[in-house]
């Protein structure tokens, strides 16, 4: 038997607007359908949509790069996720070529980062997440996610003094810290351990 296969995908993008800053929001409402011509659907949902870890690393990964791990941007920034070069000194990758080109690398040191960052930030996690501080909501992914734009130091700053907008610092593109806390909300990271120094092996 064959069966006729129609494939519809529905793309509703929910675009929210962060001050002057034009940036999608996390949360849209997307449909993906295959339909059979048995009139029976298979909703499959786009990867960064689930709020787990899996998918805040993709969505974090596509808003860095498009999710090119070939990427270099115009200061040096390079990979999936946009590493500095000094950020990857931390983690031991001095070959930039070799990084650049090893996609499963990249995604260890992601990973890396974001459970050193829960470290270093473990206080402010506790102390802040899911509540407001003047007028910006906080959730654990929206702090880590802040400290992959900023550096873990200013996000710091930027929570103990409740968000005061004169420590809401900006990357060279003019995206703040409250914009990454935004659009990165909501994402459950609890699987992902805080781990002072992290191992590659």
């Amino acid at each position: 038997m064959f069966y006729k296969l129609k494939i519809s995908l529905f793309f509703l993008l929910a675009v929210s607007f962060f001050n002057s800053t034009d940036l999608p929001s996390p949360n849209l409402n997307v449909k993906y359908s295959v339909e059979l011509d048995v009139e029976s659907k298979i909703l499959i949902p786009i990867p960064f949509t689930i709020n787990d870890f899996v998918g805040f690393k993709n969505f974090l990964g596509f808003f860095e790069s498009g999710s090119n791990y070939n990427k270099v941007n115009r200061f040096g920034y390079l990979g999936k996720y946009q590493f500095g070069k000094g950020t990857l000194k931390i983690y031991g990758v001095s070959n930039i070529n070799e990084f650049k080109n090893n996609p499963a690398l990249q995604e260890k040191v992601f990973l890396m980062n974001v459970m050193r960052n829960k470290w270093i930030l473990r206080r402010e996690i506790s102390w802040y997440s899911n509540r407001y501080l003047n007028g910006i909501y906080v959730s654990e992914s929206g702090i880590i996610a802040a400290a992959h734009l900023s550096g873990p130091g200013n996000v710091k700053k930027f929570l103990r003094s409740h968000c005061d907008r004169n420590l809401d610092k900006e990357d060279a593109n003019g995206t703040s810290i409250s914009d990454y806390m935004k659009i990165f909300k909501n994402y459950s990271l609890e699987n992902i351990p805080a781990v002072r120094k992290p191992s590659k092996n």
